[in-house]
């Protein structure tokens, strides 16, 4: 079992920044992968961002590309999503999800509200 908890999320005017963090406990934190997901109102939860468990590789989808960063501290079993100029369609709930077992995302957080005002 894996718990996850999201904090970070907020109100920010368009073209400011947030930074999200996932705290993670249960299993080896850096054994396993992690992702960011939102979901906006409306629409269908969408993948933000990927990092493998050591942290060597990470990837983004083309809509946050240059401008959120994922990080993770195996350390203190977290991952960050830092988030830069940040535009009204990123509002969203984020969500942290664990993969565990590789190719799917098994365990996932309550989720934090995000909203870009413009």
């Amino acid at each position: 079992q894996v718990q996850l908890v999201e904090s970070g999320g907020g109100l920010v005017q368009a073209g400011g920044s947030l930074r999200l963090s996932c705290a993670a406990s249960g299993r080896t934190f850096s054994s396993y992968a992690m992702g960011w997901f939102r979901r906006a109102p409306g629409k269908e939860r969408e993948f933000v961002a990927h990092i493998s468990g050591s942290g060597s590789t990470t990837s983004y989808a083309d809509s946050v590309k240059g401008r959120f960063t994922i990080s993770r501290d195996n350390f203190k079993n977290t991952v960050y999503l830092q988030m830069n100029s940040l535009k009204p369609e990123d509002t969203a709930v984020y969500y942290c999800a664990a993969r565990v077992i590789p190719g799917t995302y098994s365990y996932w957080g309550q989720g934090t509200q995000v909203t870009v005002s413009s």
